[in-house]
């Protein structure tokens, strides 16, 4: 409950009328204060009053790429059964506040409210609650209260289209690569039988003791994997200021997610990780790319730990005690010499490495010390510099 600066004169004004009508023995300044207290009183009794809405919000949709239109939709209904409601409101929609019109909202009835989510930034946009003022009809006192709970939606970065990603050293079962090696196809699982499935993978001990037909599910450890290393601290990005984005993150985000596509698009498997420790990762039937692209809409630059201890020095660690991969991708801002140094540690887990610097003005060399280098300006550089490479 707020007092406005007009309730907080007549409040001022009451007293000293009271306290003077008395002092001076002149009962008219005491009704006159009376009267004014007595307003107050009143506006702090019809604020108080807290009516009953029912808020419906839905966001079609709720993932979209940067640019693209998302759009809420909101209903309020007042389920008062005798009181209209005049009101003040807003939805909140990211740092913006939306007006929603609720001038005497008749008991039973509802309004609705259709406006956009602005997508001009890559992020997750927070709506709601939907934020009631009520106001008394003198403008002594004010009362926020939120209603409904929140909704998001997640801002993908844009993505450029790449012809083709790395191989790397192994081979694919599935005819995406030839000359396939022996022994790389595991057992991975027992499901259910569907319609497609071959006989001769049926478990037939299992399908017995169940009484349902049992096939037996197959891990391809031969296929091409690429982890992708997304730096997310800001010192990698010199145009960062502290607490804002930085325009070569962004670029680094949308190379990212440029690669994830082409990788899915080939059907290799791939791994995302930040630097800060977030990571996303799908196999089997459970593979797709909603948890990549939502884990690069979250992703913000992180300051150093207290620790002092390099986050790079972490995740680097971490991805040597990992499961090597064929192929290490590492997008940073413009680069760092002791970065590079810590990357190419890696070489024996990942015998082909990428290094690519987003913001980077100066041209990078070819290759240094068996690693790849690229460098460009922003994502749709980053798509030139990646096809002109090669041999993918």
């Amino acid at each position: 409950m707020t007092v406005t600066p007009r309730g907080i004169g007549v409040a001022l004004s009451a007293l000293a009328l009271v306290a003077g009508g008395f002092w001076f023995g002149y009962p008219d300044l005491v009704v006159i204060g009376t009267t004014a207290a007595a307003g107050l009183v009143f506006a702090l009794a019809y604020v108080v009053w807290r009516p009953s809405l029912s808020v419906v919000r839905q966001v079609e949709p709720d993932r979209v790429m940067r640019g693209e239109a998302s759009a809420v939709t909101l209903t309020v209904s007042n389920a008062s059964r005798l009181r209209a409601a005049t009101l003040i409101a807003y939805d909140r929609c990211g740092q913006d506040q939306i007006p929603v019109p609720l001038l005497r909202l008749r008991a039973g009835k509802q309004t609705t409210v259709t406006y956009p989510v602005p997508t001009t930034r890559r992020g997750v946009v927070t709506i709601g609650p939907l934020r009631v003022v009520r106001r008394d009809p003198l403008g002594l006192v004010t009362m926020p209260r939120s209603h409904g709970g929140t909704e998001r939606v997640w801002v993908y970065p844009t993505v450029y289209p790449l012809a083709a990603v790395p191989p790397g050293i192994a081979r694919s079962l599935d005819g995406l690569i030839d000359r396939v090696p022996h022994g790389t196809i595991t057992f991975d699982t027992l499901r259910e039988y569907v319609i497609g499935d071959e006989l001769r993978h049926v478990h037939w001990r299992t399908t017995a003791r169940i009484g349902e037909l049992m096939v037996r599910e197959h891990l391809d450890t031969s296929l091409p994997r690429l982890v992708i290393l997304l730096d997310d601290r800001r010192i990698g990005y010199p145009d960062a200021p502290e607490g804002e984005t930085s325009e070569a993150f962004e670029s680094a985000c949308e190379a990212a997610a440029s690669i994830l596509l082409a990788a899915f698009r080939q059907e290799l498997p791939v791994a995302l990780r930040l630097v800060s420790g977030a990571s996303a990762q799908a196999t089997g039937r459970d593979r797709t790319t909603r948890q990549y692209l939502d884990l690069l809409a979250e992703a913000v630059l992180h300051s150093s730990g207290p620790s002092g201890k390099d986050a790079l020095e972490t995740a680097v660690s971490g991805l040597r005690h990992s499961s090597p991969g064929d192929t290490l991708i590492f997008l940073t801002g413009p680069s760092r010499a002791e970065d590079l140094g810590q990357i190419g540690t890696l070489r024996g887990r990942h015998p082909t490495i990428v290094v690519a610097t987003l913001g980077a003005d100066t041209p990078a060399p070819s290759a240094m010390d068996g690693m790849l280098l690229l460098a460009a300006t922003d994502g749709k550089e980053f798509a030139m510099e990646w096809d002109g490479v090669p041999g993918w």
